[in-house]
């Protein structure tokens, strides 16, 4: 035991400057990996008696959202495209949160119809809906349509979901005071709406695309909210923070091989899904916000949009094009 001791003495002041620069870098990479993860919603509150609905909830932060609600002994319903998947992560989330009462149902966004076969579904067999959360997306894919003809990014990340909380409100409504979640990303601070060819079939860049369907996020929950006043329903959007989900599934195979290996690194640093559901769980949960609406939000506290994000012509602009999109009267 001297011995070791010894030899533990000799190397430490053998090597005093290389361990004290490692524990620095380590340290400073913990700090950092903290600072990232952002915020935490601290809220205690209950939702036994209440019902949740949150897309693409079989995975990433969609599944921590639906498993923080079910903790909190909401119903929630995972609205999602693999059924397979999603009973799957249904069944792991009734074990972790000790709560039975959640519950799968089909939607895939790329399709008007299965949207609203899912709204008919939830419109006659939920008595209630306290709180949808339009989490599901698709990110940097390549220039695809949906089953409708609208090109993929804009009719996932914004038609679709459009489409459903239109079809939802009234049940919304009658559930007061409920809430609408819309994920949406710092993307849409480079984002523009193309007008003009809002499929962008003159010109497809997956960059400009995303951006446009996270900028449409804002804008449609600005309209929305002015829409929903003195109903009782508000509406909050919001950037989750860079996570380590399978959204970039179609971002990453196209990146050349120096990039990957320096983007590898990076990826130990950025968000968890737990830590990326923190302010999507603050908007649909937390008391402080109870009043407030058409706000944009990132790391659990309102944050000022890019200025496009506050034009009001714009919103309601997008929001008669989405209409006759998706063939709302």
């Amino acid at each position: 035991m001297q011995n070791y001791a010894e030899t533990m003495g000799y190397f430490v002041e053998r090597h005093a400057t290389g361990l004290a620069v490692a524990f620095v870098a380590g340290a400073g990479i913990l700090a950092l990996r903290r600072w990232m993860a952002g915020g935490v919603c601290r809220s205690k509150v209950r939702l036994d008696g209440k019902t949740v609905l949150i897309t693409g909830a079989n995975t990433g932060i969609g599944k921590e959202t639906a498993l923080d609600m079910a903790k909190r002994g909401a119903r929630v319903i995972l609205a999602c495209r693999d059924m397979t998947r999603a009973c799957i992560a249904a069944d792991e989330i009734r074990q972790q949160s000790g709560n039975g009462n959640v519950v799968v149902k089909k939607l895939d966004l790329t399709s008007l119809q299965s949207v609203r076969d899912l709204a008919r579904d939830v419109q006659e067999n939920e008595q209630r809906l306290d709180i949808l959360i339009n989490n599901a997306g698709v990110m940097m894919c390549p220039k695809w349509k949906t089953e409708d003809g609208f090109e993929m990014q804009f009719g996932v990340n914004h038609l679709g979901h459009f489409l459903l909380t239109n079809c939802l409100l009234d049940l919304l409504k009658k559930s007061t005071p409920s809430r609408i979640v819309i994920v949406s990303s710092l993307a849409h601070e480079k984002g523009s709406i193309n007008f003009d060819d809002i499929n962008l079939d003159k010109d497809y860049h997956r960059e400009e695309s995303y951006r446009q369907s996270k900028l449409a996020n804002v804008l449609f929950c600005r309209e929305l909210a002015s829409r929903m006043q003195d109903t009782g329903v508000t509406v909050y959007s919001l950037h989750p923070g860079v996570i380590r989900t399978e959204l970039g599934r179609h971002l990453f195979p196209t990146l050349a091989l120096w990039q990957r290996i320096i983007l590898m690194p990076l990826l130990m640093l950025i968000k968890s899904p737990y830590a990326g559901a923190q302010t999507s769980i603050y908007c649909a949960v937390d008391e402080s916000q109870a009043n407030s609406s058409g706000l944009y939000y990132s790391d659990c506290a309102p944050k000022k949009p890019a200025p496009q994000a506050l034009d009001d012509a714009a919103a309601k602009k997008l929001w008669d094009l989405s209409a006759s999109m998706v063939g709302l009267a």
